[in-house]
């Protein structure tokens, strides 16, 4: 699948755009990131998140740089065959990378089916 950095950098807008106003009024201190590509040890990887997650931000929480979200292009078009494909993945790796920043484990969002 292919696709410029400008299209996908839309697709993560537009994921971003569906999360429930309400919800994401609520992130916090946390800036979104499109890369190529992941570390080289996790060639595979769609996402990553980097950061506190609210939950565990306590009074101490202040003055930090922002948390990262990372999306990488690279690892998600190589495994998606159609553009349709593409939306989803991205969709569900931006859901997945923004419910750490809530304070998700993978565990907890395998269960929930956004893993």
């Amino acid at each position: 699948m292919e696709m410029t950095r400008d299209e996908f950098e839309v697709l993560v807008s537009d994921a971003l755009d569906r999360i429930p106003p309400k919800l994401a009024a609520m992130m916090d201190n946390v800036a979104i990131f499109v890369e190529d590509e992941p570390d080289p040890a996790t060639p595979d990887l769609f996402g990553l998140y980097e950061g506190i997650p609210l939950t565990e931000r306590g009074e101490w929480y202040a003055g930090v740089l922002p948390d990262r979200i990372l999306i990488y292009m690279g690892p998600t078009l190589r495994h998606c065959d159609t553009r349709e494909e593409a939306v989803e993945e991205v969709r569900i790796t931006v859901i997945h990378e923004v419910a750490h920043h809530f304070g998700f484990n993978d565990d907890e969002l395998h269960e929930l089916g956004w893993s």
